[in-house]
């Protein structure tokens, strides 16, 4: 995706890790970690595929980082799930064209959380 077509979703929404897999439109989104942010610009999130394995992911040429908003031009429900907190362990379940996220701890539905004004 070309950062010229990148929509901004969410104004100044940080750098994540998201693995090449996602991004080279390989694999789909289905494991979403936010750990604490290692510096200013990142927010904590970590984006990993359905195909990602361990192996994968702790080799560095595999993951990159970029803009929270360039992960949610691939999957826009995404968006919904920005102001959970650090330490939230998801996965992205698509059944029958919906899309849910669940809590790997729990096993327990979460809801997109949308940020209003007024």
């Amino acid at each position: 995706m070309e950062k010229n077509n990148v929509i901004e979703f969410i104004q100044n929404a940080g750098a994540c890790i998201v693995s090449k897999r996602i991004i080279n439109g390989e694999a789909k989104l289905k494991w979403l970690l936010r750990e604490q942010p290692t510096e200013k610009s990142d927010n904590g999130w970590r984006f990993f595929s359905n195909l990602d394995d361990s192996e994968y992911i702790n080799n560095p040429d595999n993951i990159i980082v970029c803009d929270f908003n360039t992960v949610a031009n691939i999957e826009p429900a995404i968006i919904g799930i920005y102001l959970l907190p650090i330490g939230s362990d998801i996965q992205l379940v698509s059944e029958n064209g919906k899309i849910s996220f669940y809590d790997n701890i729990t096993s327990e539905k979460i809801d997109p959380i949308y940020k209003t004004e007024g």
